[in-house]
């Protein structure tokens, strides 16, 4: 399962370029879709916090991979991998309004 595991890594590595390009921007950047960025009091503070909620994400995403490394092809232990993914995208919102709430103008 090398090959599912560098696609993994690929996607994680997807959420660490997101972070890069948060902690060099000049203007607030947004966290959801479609939702434009807050106005917040110290921008360079507001995008450094949610890049590094984008560095830890794409480490505990691919931290949840590895185990893509160890099973077998169709094996049942991939499925707790794949439900560790909807709780961490859960937990990154709920970090996010923690953070944007405390940046908030």
């Amino acid at each position: 399962m090398i090959i599912g595991f560098v696609i993994w890594s690929l996607c994680a590595g997807i959420f660490l370029a997101i972070g890069i390009s948060a902690w060099n921007s000049k203007k607030p950047v947004g966290f959801f879709t479609g939702q434009k960025p807050p106005e917040v009091d110290d921008v360079e503070k507001y995008n450094h916090a949610v890049a590094v909620l984008w560095f830890v994400g794409a480490g505990v995403f691919e931290a949840l991979g590895l185990p893509l490394l160890f099973l077998e092809q169709n094996s049942i232990g991939f499925v707790p991998v794949i439900l560790c993914v909807p709780v961490m995208l859960i937990a990154m919102m709920i970090a996010y309004v923690r953070i944007e709430a405390r940046h908030r103008k």
